[in-house]
């Protein structure tokens, strides 16, 4: 890869995680109270965050349509869709954990990286756990031989 490109995969990187993390803040979705009365729906719910989730859906069901009729990226790289299709115990659980995770904290890993600008003790927190699942993860990925 050329240095030329290479810095221009930079730049195109941190302009989209710009822009992705800007949209959490201005969405509300980096405001774990926010978050947490739209999960709220048999008290006092807030759905002001259906309308952030179902634009991200439409976007991600655009991007990835045209990605797939692509060989390679607009910065000529080969692209590399998802392939993976099965749905087994680990992918159930993941989500269970995920889903668990978001409803006792109101973050999820893109609007908690956003929030730990913030300072917030929450969003720190929320983040060390996150790096620690990781690292467990890993562990116990290495001990089944995948």
């Amino acid at each position: 890869m050329t240095t030329r490109l290479r810095r221009r995969e930079i730049v195109t990187a941190l302009t989209v995680g710009a822009l992705f993390g800007g949209g959490l803040l201005v969405s509300g979705m980096a405001n774990p109270s926010k978050v947490l009365a739209f999960l709220d729906i048999f008290g006092d719910w807030d759905p002001s965050l259906a309308l952030v989730m179902a634009s991200a859906v439409a976007v991600g069901v655009i991007g990835f349509t045209l990605g797939s009729q692509r060989a390679e990226s607009a910065l000529g790289l080969t692209m590399r869709m998802p392939t993976a299709r099965d749905v087994d115990i680990r992918l159930v659980m993941g989500s269970l954990i995920f889903g668990v995770g978001w409803g006792l904290a109101g973050l999820c890993p893109g609007p908690a990286l956003v929030a730990l600008a913030t300072g917030s003790a929450k969003a720190v927190t929320f983040a060390a756990s996150m790096l620690l699942g990781m690292a467990v993860f890993e562990w116990f990925r290495k001990g089944d031989g995948k």
